[in-house]
């Protein structure tokens, strides 16, 4: 039987917990021709995170994604990004985050790391509301966190682009990184 906690402190959440890859969704989105956006996900990807309920700041994380695993719906567009020209998945096959420090915002919690994309390492912020905890029927306990934040491609030495004909450019700096994550706690 599946019981959700209502109580959505993190006191609850402490624990390790291992990212569940079949349950949790790395997507971002990205404007295209100044117009419209792109969306896109990673397929594959690892992860864990332990958190102190009663004490946040010795809480940690860590998430590496397989570069290679984008997935926009377009091969094309794909093969694209893949190239030198984007992620370059040759040369780095891995994004990687390591959390430098953890704190609480609201009913969340900001998460601050060491985000590396194309082998070049920027500090970001992830803001994450905590969504809750649960038991599957299986016995496992999950626990639910929603993420957001925003990059510059262009901090990551992803500079390709387009000048558009009206004006503009193709592909728009800012990257929105929204990570829906579902993890298992460790035994």
């Amino acid at each position: 039987m599946s019981t959700a906690t209502t109580d959505l402190t993190l006191a609850n959440a402490t624990g390790t917990w291992v990212i569940d890859a079949s349950h949790t969704n790395l997507g971002f989105s990205a404007r295209h021709a100044m117009v419209a956006k792109v969306r896109g996900n990673f397929g594959e990807f690892s992860g864990s995170f332990t958190i102190d309920g009663d004490n946040l700041a010795v809480s940690s994380a860590e998430l590496t994604i397989q570069a290679a695993s984008i997935d926009t719906k377009s091969a094309d567009r794909d093969a694209h990004l893949k190239s030198a020209d984007f992620l370059d998945v040759e040369v780095y096959p891995t994004i990687t985050f390591v959390s430098t420090s953890v704190a609480p915002k609201g009913a969340g919690v900001v998460v601050t790391g060491d985000l590396t994309i194309h082998g070049v390492t920027k500090s970001v912020d992830v803001d994450y509301d905590f969504v809750g905890i649960s038991q599957d029927p299986w016995g496992n306990t999950k626990i639910g966190f929603e993420g957001s934040t925003k990059i510059s491609r262009k901090d990551f030495g992803l500079v390709w682009n387009v000048a558009l004909e009206s004006g503009g450019i193709l592909v728009g700096d800012e990257i929105k990184l929204n990570l829906d994550v579902e993890a298992d706690k460790k035994a």
